[in-house]
């Protein structure tokens, strides 16, 4: 060897020895610093791996001691959590001068729940979980049969709900799922409040509200959406009043009053929250009949296994990834016979050889060609993220993940798509026919809005202690009236605990992603539009609401660009590199469905229907509020 080579290399021992931060030169604090968190993202990858695939085994097969394992298997990856966000603070990378690194040490010392001790954790896994398992196997007892207590939500009750006209039996069965789903998980909720506080106060947030917000990093975030909703509330005033014109002329004033709530109970959903199950009450041109999907699917025998071979064509046309095998092979696709299973439709990345999986209890009708295709966009972001470091595997912004999906949605449901795959005869409609199916389409997307800006709203309340406990209940509601102009059938008061009811309460899944997701979607559909020159503005051929991307490289390559970092850069950049826009804007929204916007102002105007609403009569009226946006 060389002698004059040793003094050299003894330097170099003693710098790659140094740990970062303690003067050591940039080249090895950055060699030693891309190794620590190479070796780290494999751990945390195998590590959510075997969380995850604990958590689909019980989702597919609801048992205790499916349970059991979940809630060890998460206790477990808090444990590591903690000691790797000891490791990454002991190492000051969240001062590196590499901008991935600095990402990476921030996200990785965020611990969440982890934060809390072990005793308190489990608690708080617990209750969640038992609020899920009551969710997922509650029933109810049949109106017309008393005795028989089988009725699930899906397909059962949600059945009832959309085909019965008797208001009678649709009180029957809402009050039967709110009092079964919701009330006995009272005591869980107030578990869950209280330690998910603490896990807030232990991350250094002032309350949970503000933990969920910090995920968009955007300090302005929450006032972004209240501007939001305020700008969209207009449209959704003249979607309201039009309904209730109507729902007033089927079922009378006995039952639907002029000027006030909507009684939910009405609209089709258990939750108010999409109303286009029952367009048949209020289709604008009856005469011009809707695009009957599910009957050509009949008639041409498809299968479940179909709509997700449809869904994969799509994606692949645009030059994206194909389903893997493993995807096949380990998803549950419908709803098994021997055992229960959570069948709120989800997608899910195992973290392991592009195993990504989705459980869902589809059935072969229209809701299910839609909610296929959000499905697999969850599905597709996993892969095209695939190759990013363990923690850059997810969103930059949660109402991203949310929105893939349904941008590949719009295209599969435009007319010209449903010709092209042969469900429909003519791929563009008359203009009557076009404003009932924007009207159908705004049933589901203008109509949730008030909706998905409450689910967080009122735990954001109940989060920052703004709202007492006392009132948990009747403030849910007053919320549901006061922003969304709807009401319970039935008058509830805090014997009654309502809002557990909905699955995502229950499961501790933040809401405001799917409010945001519902901007954001039109914001990129009108994007990839423009990429795959379908959309020319003036242009009444191609249209926002008649676009169909199918087929398009440039468009795929686009958004496999907008896919690809996932967490790894800021939502600013990779929106704006897409769309030019660097905030959630509803103008995309507005623009898609401005067709219908102006019919409703002029037809609302004709017919002199009232808009807005007042206070609900179903709580009492010393409850909270208002609730100022």
């Amino acid at each position: 060897m060389d002698r004059r080579l040793v003094p050299l290399m003894l330097v170099v021992a003693i710098v790659l020895w140094l740990p970062f931060g303690r003067g050591s030169t940039c080249s090895a604090s950055s060699l030693q610093a891309h190794r620590f968190f190479e070796q780290e993202n494999s751990k945390l990858r195998e590590r959510y791996h075997a969380e995850y695939l604990a958590s689909f085994t019980y989702n597919t097969n609801v048992t205790e001691e499916n349970r059991q394992a979940m809630i060890s298997a998460k206790a477990e990856g808090a444990k590591a959590s903690k000691i790797l966000a000891q490791a990454v603070k002991s190492g000051d990378y969240i001062h590196s001068e590499i901008p991935s690194i600095r990402r990476q040490a921030i996200m990785l010392q965020d611990l969440g729940a982890d934060a809390l001790d072990e005793s308190d954790y489990l608690e708080l896994k617990n209750a969640i979980s038992a609020m899920q398992s009551n969710y997922a196997t509650a029933t109810v007892c049949s109106y017309t049969n008393r005795t028989n207590c089988s009725l699930d939500l899906e397909p059962h009750i949600q059945e009832r709900l959309v085909n019965s006209r008797d208001p009678a039996e649709l009180a029957w069965y809402w009050r039967e799922w709110y009092d079964k789903a919701g009330t006995p998980m009272r005591q869980n909720f107030e578990k869950y409040v209280r330690l998910t506080r603490k896990a807030a106060h232990l991350n250094d947030y002032r309350s949970y509200a503000d933990y969920w917000l910090h995920f968009y990093e955007d300090a302005d975030f929450e006032r972004q959406l209240d501007s939001t909703f305020k700008n969209l509330l207009p449209f959704y005033r003249q979607i309201h009043g039009y309904v209730r014109y109507r729902l007033r002329q089927h079922y009378g004033p006995d039952v639907v009053p002029a000027e006030g709530n909507i009684p939910m109970h009405l609209l089709g959903n258990m939750w108010g929250q999409s109303w286009s199950e029952v367009i048949d009450l209020f289709t604008p041109f009856p005469e011009k009949p809707f695009v009957n999907v599910k009957s050509e699917m009949e008639r041409q025998q498809y299968s479940v296994k179909k709509l997700f071979e449809l869904g994969d064509q799509f994606f692949q046309s645009l030059g994206m990834r194909a389903l893997p095998t493993s995807f096949w092979n380990l998803s549950l696709l419908t709803r098994p016979e021997d055992r229960e299973v959570v069948c709120h439709a989800s997608a899910w990345d195992l973290y392991q050889d592009s195993d990504v999986r989705i459980k869902m209890c589809t059935e072969v009708d229209t809701h299910y060609l839609y909610v296929v295709h959000h499905e697999l966009g969850h599905i597709q972001y996993y892969l095209q993220y695939e190759q990013q470091p363990t923690v850059f595997r997810g969103a930059p912004n949660p109402g991203f993940h949310e929105a893939v999906g349904d941008v590949i949605a719009l295209s599969v449901m435009s007319a010209k798509h449903l010709k092209s795959i042969g469900l429909i005869p003519n791929g563009r409609l008359d203009e009557k026919s076009r404003i009932n199916e924007l009207f159908k389409q705004a049933l589901s997307k203008i109509a949730f809005l008030p909706f998905g800006y409450t689910m967080d709203k009122y735990r954001y309340a109940v989060f920052r202690n703004e709202l007492d406990e006392s009132q948990w209940n009747c403030g849910f509601w007053q919320m549901r009236s006061e922003f969304g102009g709807v009401e319970p059938p039935i008058p509830r008061n805090e014997s009654n605990f309502d809002p557990p009811a909905k699955y995502h309460v229950s499961a501790d899944v933040e809401y405001l992603r799917y409010f945001a997701a519902t901007i954001f979607q039109f914001q990129i559909h009108k994007a990839l539009c423009i990429q795959a020159g379908q959309y020319v503005p003036g242009d009444s051929s191609r249209t926002l609401d008649n676009c169909d991307i199918f087929g398009s490289k440039k468009a795929g390559q686009a958004f496999k660009s907008f896919l690809s970092p996932g967490s790894s850069r800021h939502w600013r950049e990779v929106l704006e590199e897409l769309t030019g826009e660097t905030e959630m804007d509803p103008a995309a929204l507005l623009e898609y469905f401005d067709p219908l916007y102006q019919w409703l102002k002029q037809e609302n105007s004709r017919l002199g229907v009232p808009l807005g609403w007042g206070d609900t009569n179903k709580i009492s009226s010393n409850c909270c509020g208002p609730f100022s946006t």
